[in-house]
């Protein structure tokens, strides 16, 4: 078993570090909904706030959240519960813990990201946010078949979550520099696998003015 580590500063990767895609969708802002994921105090406080990646991953969500709310396009958040009894919590017990408390201070988005009335938090409860969650209902009520990811961590939830998307046919981006991870060099395998087996690896600057049409 083993609590979330101490996160060392790492720059977030720039434009130019994005892996090559193999497939060549365009994000739709008519098609897309915006995940933002498991941004809460818990996670976050693995990292020096004041350092990088921090800093750009919260302006950078900031854009997309706001660019996609001028537009209509649905913005959705992951959350997971606190203080949750064994039985929930499953095998995840044995590698992480007992995880977040029932307490703001683990379980609230941060400050920053705080969700809008027109923004629903989904109950997550495994890596992949479509886990015994109504979260693919949500995307085909919706008539949009395509989901944009952001946020912690990179190679694990975000992945997953990716992976399980584009199995269910939803054409996936992850935003490489709206994710952050335990190091530059998980967060570089993430954006790897993504893109080469199930997710277009995207940047912030791209995904805004594609939104832009």
């Amino acid at each position: 078993m083993m609590p979330l580590p101490t996160i060392d500063p790492y720059p977030m990767p720039g434009e130019g570090d994005l892996p090559a895609n193999r497939m060549a969708w365009t994000v739709d802002p008519d098609r897309c909904v915006l995940l933002i994921h498991d941004m809460q105090r818990y996670f976050l406080d693995a990292f020096t706030p004041e350092e990088e990646p921090v800093p750009s991953l919260l302006a950078n969500i900031s854009a997309l959240r706001r660019r996609c709310a001028e537009l209509g396009v649905p913005r959705v958040y992951t959350a997971q519960p606190g203080s949750q009894h064994p039985r929930e919590r499953g095998l995840l017990r044995d590698l992480w813990g007992d995880g977040l408390r029932d307490d703001p201070a683990h379980t609230a988005i941060v400050e920053p990201l705080a969700p809008a009335a027109d923004e629903p938090v989904i109950t997550k409860w495994r890596y992949s946010a479509f886990a015994r969650t109504d979260l693919e209902w949500r995307l085909r009520d919706s008539g949009r078949d395509q989901l944009v990811v952001c946020g912690v961590y990179a190679h694990i939830g975000v992945l997953v979550t990716a992976c399980d998307s584009f199995m269910r046919d939803f054409e996936t981006f992850v935003v490489g520099d709206a994710v952050a991870d335990f190091s530059a060099a998980e967060h570089a395998m993430a954006l790897s696998y993504a893109a080469n087996r199930c997710a277009g690896a995207v940047g912030t600057k791209e995904v805004l003015a594609a939104l832009s049409g």
